[in-house]
């Protein structure tokens, strides 16, 4: 008979399933749930980005591109960038299409951990980056950001982390859950610190286009950033793409020329007429991501509104489509809570412990769902809070 533990990675078998899938999982099982789990958008994707896809296919191609992209891709990711957040990037060199920005954060994180490396990383976050931290060999070192401070990282919290194993921040803003941001004050005291080190950073920009009265500033417009940045970022959010899996990376030369060695061996190349739609959606989609902005905007405040009116507190995030309000006291932990608004409410969220220990008490709502969904929720909320 096999015997399955000794056959498996222990690493693998020691990592814990992701907090999000298990309510996934039980929204799927429940009958008449109103779901606000999901980080995806509900608009479709704009039709003259999927025309592009569909003519790809009409014309036969579908063969492989080139292992880093198309290159009028990659030109355009490098227009985009220069337009949107005056980054200036080398198409040639210096990007690379992923598949995904999961990918992107995956092959980012192996080309710079060494075993033993320390990893500077703020909670709560995305589920991805801890476990592929570990993979590495590297250690995480966590810093759990604070409600009061509207769950930004500080630069005196990452000077008091940062020790001779740091090897890399990772930056996961504008943020989820919580939808927080680092306004240009934060970055520059950030960089701050990190000017005299030889500390890496991963800044995650998948919600870069998701931020609200003011524009997202990206940690590589400041001075000795660049040259140590990983921007990891993709088309699922901005532009309505996430079953498109396509998404891309931009960072010096000398350290693409490292992360196309992972890419190019374990993915060879993003699907082809996925390529094709993101060179529409960066040539052309400017006005598709103000849109859809504007309406998560409405949703936003609707939710938020319709939150604090039941009695939650809950801080007004300024990014992404989350919202993250505490929801517990010491009578009952975030998941006991979560679980039990779905079974009684009808109404699906996510325990903010999914997402970090530091969560606890908290919960991530998503508003990617139209005014009437949310209002359907809201309206369960109520009556299930009457109930309790």
């Amino acid at each position: 008979m096999i015997d399955y533990s000794k056959m498996l990675s222990d690493k693998i078998v020691n990592i814990k399933p992701s907090g999000i899938r298990k309510f996934f999982d039980l929204l799927n099982e429940a009958k008449d749930v109103v779901g606000l789990t999901v980080g995806q958008p509900d608009f479709p994707t704009p039709w003259h980005i999927s025309e592009k896809a569909i003519q790809s296919i009409e014309k036969n191609k579908t063969f492989y591109t080139p292992n880093s992209g198309l290159v009028p891709l990659r030109e355009a990711i490098c227009a985009y960038l220069d337009r949107r957040f005056k980054l200036k990037y080398e198409p040639s060199n210096e990007v690379i299409v992923t598949v995904g920005g999961s990918e992107a954060l995956d092959v980012s994180l192996r080309a710079l951990i060494n075993p033993g490396d320390e990893v500077i990383l703020p909670l709560p976050a995305f589920v991805c980056y801890e476990p592929i931290i570990e993979l590495c060999g590297g250690k995480p070192v966590i810093i759990n950001t604070k409600v009061e401070n509207k769950f930004r990282l500080t630069a005196a919290e990452l000077k008091a982390a940062i020790t001779d194993k740091t090897k890399l921040l990772v930056l996961p803003f504008p943020n989820n859950p919580t939808g927080a941001i680092l306004d240009e004050k934060d970055l520059a005291e950030i960089a701050e610190v990190l000017r005299p080190t030889n500390i890496a950073v991963l800044s995650d920009e998948i919600y870069a286009e998701l931020t609200y009265g003011r524009h997202h500033v990206s940690i590589a417009s400041f001075e000795g950033m660049r040259e140590r940045t990983i921007i990891a970022s993709g088309f699922s959010k901005a532009y309505a793409m996430t079953g498109w899996r396509l998404g891309y990376i931009a960072a010096p030369r000398e350290i693409t020329e490292q992360i196309y060695k992972i890419h190019q061996y374990g993915i060879m190349c993003a699907p082809t007429a996925s390529q094709f739609a993101g060179i529409e959606a960066m040539e052309a989609g400017d006005e598709d991501i103000e849109y859809m902005k504007s309406q998560y905007n409405r949703r936003r405040m609707m939710l938020l509104d319709g939150l604090r009116t039941l009695g939650f507190e809950c801080f007004e995030p300024e990014g992404a489509f989350y919202l993250f309000p505490k929801v517990t006291d010491e009578r009952m932990t975030s998941e006991v809570f979560c679980e039990k608004l779905l079974h009684e409410g009808g109404v699906a969220i996510v325990p903010g412990t999914a997402f970090g220990d530091c969560g606890e008490g908290f919960a991530r709502i998503s508003y990617a769902y139209s005014m009437q969904h949310i209002e359907q929720a809201l309206e369960r909320m109520e009556k299930f809070l009457k109930n309790m």
